[in-house]
This record gives C-alpha cells, structure tokens and sequence, in this order.
C-alpha cells in the first residue's frame, strides 16, 4: 500500500466577490449558482465554463477522493483566476481572496489537503510579499503559476527575483498552462485546450533551461502540468537545436538541454501508456508525480489507473509515482499523512462507478 497525492486539482471558492464593481472594471470572473450544486463561471458576463459543487465543496470532494482512493490532494486555483492582466494593487487583492480560502480548507482537512497559492506575478515585489505570507503566514506549500506573465516568458530577468525567494523560502512551484499562444487562431475544436496548452508547458520549460532559471538556482523545485506538454517528444529537437545554434539557444545559458532532465518535476497526466513510461524514461522515476486536473473532463477521471495499469513499471516505481515523488516536491514529510490514512481508513473500499469529476 502507498499514499495516493494528486498533486494537479483546482479549487474555488463558492462565493467570490463583485470584483468588477470593487475595482471599476471587467475581466474578472464571477458565479452564477444557477441550479443547485452547479454554478456557471462567468467573465463580463459571458459564459467560460459551467463547474459543479465538487470545485468549491471539500466535503464533496473529499466523498469522491474516497471513493477512488485518493488519500491528498494538493488544492490550487483555476489559472483563469490569475488576473495577471489586472491592475497589480487588484490582482493581489483577488489572490489573497483566494489564497486565504485555501488556507482555510486546507486547515480544516489538513491531512487531506496541501494548499498551493496564487500571486500577481505581473509585480514581482507584490508577488513576492503574497508568497511569503502564503508560506509563512498561511501554511500553504508553495505557489501555482502561469506558463507566463503578460509578455513575460519565465525567462525574463524581471521574474527572476520572485524564484529566487521562492528558492530561499523552500516554496513548491507549480507552473499550469494558460492564456494559450495562438487562441485566436484556434476559435474550433476545443484546440486551445488540445494544441496550445502542451506548446504553453514546453515554452515555460524551454524558457526556465535557456533562461538560466534553473542553472542559478539549483534547489528551486519546480513541477510542471501535463506530463511537461509537449517538451518530452520535442526534446530531440530541442536538444539538437542547441547544440547546431548556440548562437541563437546559448545566450545566456551554455548548459546542455539535457543536464536539467532529472532537476524538475511533472505530473503524469498523458493519458496513455506509452506517454507515461516516455516521460520517466526522460525525467526519471523520482521526477513524476500523480496529477489528474481534477475535477475537470480534459483531466484523468479515475486518479492513478493509468500509473496502476501501464506495463513495464515496477511496483516501487509505482508508489514512487503515485505519492512519494509529490511530498519529495513538496519537501513534506509524509509520516503524519501516513498516520491518518492508518487511523481514518474509509469503511467502504470498494470504488465508485461515478466518474471523479464533472462530466461537461
């Protein structure tokens, strides 16, 4: 037996704020609870996305985490709610909103659940100050953030500050995709979600080894959504075009590509086996770590049966996938996690037939 962490899971709060009558302008999302247990997330009143009560209920999500095993799961919020867009004063006000409900949950379940926070990014001294209240104030593990900042690659010298405190402060990083390249170019098909989302993930890798990130701050302990996107099948090419261009790929990082495979983490949301052992094949047994994008339908819907069922992993690799590598990331001990799961087993082992998340 293991602990089962489902480091990839997104959270918000049932009520949120007016926030464009707070700040005397739109972008910003809000709740309409139109039906029961379901609610429709709404941008200037134009619908994004109909969630259910399993994205703001712990109870509801922790009925369904027994259902299908899950023993943690690590809570961050809906990268819509970033608002890096926003008026920086504004987007750390929504980001303490946020973050102060997480703590919340997390302190109510708190071997159930590992809080990560949201900062404004788009000011890295504000981002800084939230991240150490989230950490030393909130108790939360670390921070989630975009796989860029306006017109900021994570490249950009003007965020570097932010992960070096994030170093110095031994915060986890989780780094989602969102405001995909090319969604204007993309209006069918659901191909944001299908196309720009990996590109977004291996931007934001190809950016952190290039830019240096991880050459200068070698405890920073970063994890990336989505198996890493598309950088595992592209690495080849990256890695080659490194070594014919260095005068367009080592500006300002003369390291190989290749020496940071093994140095980060990503969650193991492929969704087919072969992708699977790929990618620990690449990164390492240690560097992959259960994520389902609960509660969302482009997610995994039963949490580690793709881990359970892919051949060719041993059983130790398995464990190490499904629990161990993510308290390694999130440098926590899991003994205290082990203890409840001993003294709080579920009465019914038996697993549902219910999907774990939403079906639309």
């Amino acid at each position: 037996m293991c602990l089962r962490v489902d480091i990839h899971t997104h959270i918000i709060p049932e009520k949120l704020p007016s926030f464009k009558e707070k700040f005397g302008y739109g972008g910003f999302v809000s709740l309409d609870h139109h039906k029961n247990c379901r609610a429709r997330m709404l941008i200037d009143g134009k619908f994004f996305r109909e969630i259910q009560d399993n994205c703001w209920s712990p109870e509801t999500r922790l009925r369904e985490c027994d259902d299908f095993g899950v023993d943690v799961q690590v809570l961050s919020t809906i990268p819509v709610m970033f608002s890096y867009w926003a008026k920086p004063l504004d987007a750390l006000a929504v980001s303490q909103y946020l973050n102060d409900h997480i703590a919340e949950v997390v302190a109510r379940y708190p071997r159930r659940f590992i809080g990560l926070g949201t900062v404004p990014l788009q000011a890295p001294s504000l981002a800084i100050k939230e991240l150490e209240r989230c950490v030393v104030d909130l108790g939360l593990a670390g921070v989630e953030i975009g796989t860029h900042v306006n017109d900021w690659n994570l490249s950009d010298e003007e965020l570097f500050p932010f992960f070096q405190a994030a170093e110095e402060l031994g915060a986890a990083i989780f780094i989602h995709p969102w405001d995909m390249m090319g969604k204007e170019r993309m209006p069918k098909y659901w191909l944001p979600w299908l196309v720009g989302m990996p590109a977004e993930t291996s931007l934001a890798i190809c950016s952190m080894i290039f830019g240096g990130v991880f050459e200068r701050l070698p405890r920073l302990r970063v994890a990336f959504a989505h198996g890493g996107g598309s950088f595992p099948i592209t690495f080849g090419r990256i890695a080659h075009g490194f070594e014919v261009r260095p005068d367009l790929c080592a500006i300002d990082n003369n390291v190989h590509p290749k020496e940071y495979l093994g140095r980060f983490w990503v969650d193991s949301l492929v969704h087919s086996p072969e992708a699977l052992r790929f990618i620990v094949q690449l990164f390492g047994e240690d560097k992959v770590a259960l994520g389902t994008d609960y509660p969302f339908p482009l997610g995994e819907l039963t949490p580690g049966r793709l881990i359970e069922q892919t051949e060719g992993l041993t059983e130790a690799q398995k464990r190490k996938l499904l629990g161990e590598n993510a308290f390694a990331w999130l440098n926590l001990d899991p003994q205290p996690f082990w203890e409840y799961k001993q003294k709080n087993k579920p009465a019914k082992e038996e697993k549902s037939s219910v999907n774990y998340r939403q079906s639309s």
